[in-house]
């Protein structure tokens, strides 16, 4: 299960690029291990150090200067997280501190390890995303009861997002815990078929 998510309220890192690819968002050189930890230091290792492979912080990389390293909301282009479909760039991404993800537009694979993951993905036309990075160092507010997004000024922008998507995330719930909303109507389907298919059940011993 991941962290419930109702509201947000947090410091937004504007890369307002297209086609950040997961390569990105973590170079495969910092995979090093196959959990969901131990990622966060690789995040945007390409543009976050001065060298590959080592920790010297860029200057030039808005993610390493206050505010901005506090960031819980990225802002990116078209069509965020292509490429490969690592699920270890949504997990750095998450072991940061990221929350939510604001785009015009996702990769499909990117967008559904985002909601497996507890990360928001906001879509949005580009010129109501280019409104929330002109805000600058001012936090941006991602409501996910009202389902809307907006700044001090700007806003609020409406988004959408698919119901049983959206429920996951509120309840910080996964995909067994959502099918598991119906237990009681899969348990009264099972019974029946029981009483009516005996043969194709494994009785447990007494």
């Amino acid at each position: 299960m991941s962290e419930a998510f109702t509201r947000l309220t947090a410091v937004s890192l504007p890369l307002l690029l297209d086609n950040i690819d997961t390569d990105i968002i973590i170079p495969s050189r910092e995979m090093k291990t196959v959990g969901k930890t131990g990622l966060a230091d690789g995040l945007f290792a390409g543009w976050r150090y001065t060298s590959v492979g080592g920790r010297e912080k860029s200057p030039d990389f808005l993610m390493n200067r206050a505010p901005y390293d506090t960031a819980q909301i990225l802002l990116a282009g078209q069509n965020v997280g292509c490429g490969s479909s690592r699920e270890h760039a949504v997990w750095a991404l998450r072991e940061y501190g990221f929350r939510a993800v604001i785009a015009p537009s996702f990769n499909p694979i990117f967008r559904s390890n985002c909601i497996r993951n507890g990360l928001v993905p906001v879509q949005l036309p580009f010129a109501q995303l280019c409104a929330l990075g002109d805000v600058g160092e001012a936090s941006v507010t991602v409501d996910l009861d009202a389902m809307t997004v907006g700044a001090p000024g700007v806003g609020p922008f409406p988004f959408e997002l698919e119901n049983d998507s959206r429920l996951m995330l509120l309840n910080g719930w996964d995909a067994i815990d959502l099918t598991l909303q119906y237990r009681d109507r899969i348990t009264a389907w099972r019974d029946a078929d029981r009483a009516e298919r005996p043969w194709i059940y494994l009785e447990r011993d007494a």
